[in-house]
């Protein structure tokens, strides 16, 4: 069982307009060994993997991350 706590649909949808419009976000979120991270990045993909959702996304160094949606702590749409 996960312990995976499903985001908004609204805030899903909000992920997938701006991987089409390619449109930048400034995020902060958890990573998974308590390390929290502050970034303005690329949207690149959402994808659904042992019961939980994560958004690919590219920082200004061209490196990729994956976040698990529930671990976004904030989002703004630049």
């Amino acid at each position: 069982m996960s312990d995976y706590t499903p985001v908004d649909c609204g805030l899903h949808s909000a992920y997938e307009l701006a991987i089409m419009q390619r449109r930048r976000l400034a995020l902060s979120w958890h990573g998974e060994v308590q390390v929290d991270y502050s970034e303005t990045v690329t949207p690149v993909g959402l994808f659904t993997r042992d019961g939980a959702e994560y958004l690919r996304v590219r920082d200004s160094r061209d490196l990729e991350h994956i976040i698990r949606l529930d671990r976004i702590t904030a989002c703004e749409f630049l």
